[in-house]
């Protein structure tokens, strides 16, 4: 007799053999009518799981800021990124050139990338030296800062001397630099291209602006994102596990898709500072399940 013909007699007689049962007979049971409903499934052949998505997903260290370099490191591959943004926590702006070079070997050596630094504030012309000097030694490809707007022109100069690119990011409100993507655009439209925006889509929410639709007006320009999830589009949203909050996550993702992105999409998981990876790897499960959607 075929063992699936068999639970199916086993599984006619469960009506009449229930009365008087116990719990645990009735535990038995239930796990006999289960595997016989199995039993009777059609095998459906699968493929093993691929990448499916083009976008290149990193951290902004900043999410693991009470945790040192190494631990950082390899929280962010545990997580599943391939690119890394230092805050200078992890990899100090005043630090000698051999550890800017050795910060970068230690995020080769775990098979990521360390493309860019930030945020970093430059509100001198000896900051902004600095700041240009650091993503040099580090062989790094991008400043994500904030410089003064009277320093604009100083840094579009700094771009052409050393040909790394400079995203501004916005902080939304409260911020009377840079709030919005649209603030930085405005200040940087004119200036050299390779001067843009990195735009923090949580910050952009709680200004009360779409990041999809901020993210299509200014995409020439756009040349990083801090993606993030907010509880409230209000001031006081706060960050929470991305699929959680107000954000429209599949749709802010699709635009970057079809438009085709070059740049990096970091997480910046703001909450839980002292025990992160949980909710850092909940945000990024969700990012890579809507990406394998898309495409």
């Amino acid at each position: 007799m075929s063992n699936k013909l068999y639970f199916q007699k086993r599984k006619n007689l469960i009506p009449k053999i229930m009365k008087n049962k116990t719990r645990r007979d009735f535990i038995k049971i239930s796990a006999l009518t289960a595997t016989a409903s199995m039993l009777s499934l059609k095998p459906v052949k699968t493929k093993p799981l691929a990448k499916t998505y083009s976008l290149k997903l990193g951290l902004a260290s900043y999410s693991l800021r009470k945790f040192d370099q190494a631990q950082t490191i390899a929280m962010g591959k545990r997580a599943g990124l391939d690119y890394m943004c230092f805050k200078s926590m992890h990899l100090p702006l005043d630090a000698s050139v051999q550890d800017l070079k050795n910060g970068a070997k230690n995020v080769k050596d775990a098979g990521m990338i360390l493309y860019g630094g930030g945020v970093i504030y430059m509100t001198s012309k000896e900051q902004v030296d600095q700041a240009f000097e650091y993503a040099k030694n580090a062989g790094m490809t991008m400043i994500v800062g904030v410089p003064d707007p009277e320093l604009l022109d100083y840094t579009n100069s700094k771009i052409k001397d050393y040909n790394i690119k400079v995203a501004i990011h916005n902080h939304g409100p409260g911020d009377e630099k840079y709030p919005s993507p649209e603030s930085v655009y405005e200040k940087i439209k004119d200036l050299d291209s390779r001067i843009g925006l990195c735009m923090d889509i949580g910050h952009t929410q709680r200004i009360g602006v779409d990041p999809t639709e901020a993210a299509k007006k200014y995409f020439s320009r756009l040349f990083d994102i801090h993606i993030k999830d907010v509880d409230k589009a209000t001031e006081s949203g706060e960050t929470v596990e991305i699929g959680r909050g107000v954000i429209d996550i599949p749709k802010f993702l699709k635009l970057l898709v079809d438009k085709k992105y070059e740049g990096v999409v970091s997480f910046e998981y703001e909450k839980d500072e002292n025990d992160p990876l949980p909710g850092l790897c909940e945000s990024v499960g969700y990012v890579k399940g809507c990406l394998a959607s898309i495409s």
